[in-house]
């Protein structure tokens, strides 16, 4: 293993992929197995496989909300469940065929009247700042490019996805990525804080106690 990137110890946060065949992110980021011809699509809570393909590449915050409430309370809803109930407060937002979300506000409105959540948004920081978050809030959704995955490559960008911050240990930052394309790179990924701020947006959502 690196020293840019590691796994931490076994996490207590159930991990969940915003892709239904976790095993087969790496061929779904390819683009060799296209979304609808997922064959675990029907756990998503999808009408039919057209639309989990049309949603699962937007969901990374309801993965990211899944794990929150395993974690929390032992209830892992299906995605599309969850993406219906944050589209019904305005979480998101669908225009024909464009998607547009997370929108952060709605999102922590929904949480708190859906699930009893306390969640605030969180602007203006670097990744140096987390570890403060979490020490008054149990996890932090935070905003960063999807090529956080591959954490030796340089981010053409920050933010763009979101992946769920659960510890400090170390120096690094530890994290579940939905969309890691393999094992060491979606469960309790465990970065330095100056290589995760390459990738992060600086804002995110604090889930508190």
């Amino acid at each position: 293993m690196d020293d840019i990137s590691q796994r931490a110890p076994a996490s207590p946060v159930p991990y969940f992929s915003q892709w239904e065949s976790p095993d087969r992110a790496e061929d779904i980021l390819a683009g060799r197995l296209p979304l609808a011809e997922d064959p675990n699509w029907a756990k998503s809570g999808a009408t039919d496989a057209a639309d989990y393909a049309r949603w699962a590449d937007h969901i990374c915050g309801m993965a990211c909300l899944k794990m929150v409430l395993a974690a929390r309370t032992g209830r892992a809803p299906p995605l599309l469940e969850l993406a219906r109930g944050a589209t019904a407060h305005g979480g998101y937002v669908v225009e024909g065929e464009a998607i547009k979300g997370l929108i952060y506000a709605p999102f922590v409105a929904f949480v708190r009247a859906e699930f009893g959540l306390s969640a605030q948004i969180v602007t203006g920081i670097t990744a140096r700042g987390i570890p403060g978050i979490l020490r008054g809030a149990q996890f932090f959704i935070a905003s960063v490019h999807p090529s956080i995955r591959r954490p030796e490559t340089e981010a053409p960008a920050k933010g763009g996805h979101l992946v769920l911050v659960h510890g400090f240990e170390d120096g690094r930052l530890v994290f579940h990525n939905p969309s890691g394309h393999d094992r060491a790179a979606r469960e309790a990924v465990a970065l330095p804080v100056e290589t995760f701020d390459r990738f992060f947006a600086g804002r995110g959502i604090a889930i508190l106690p």
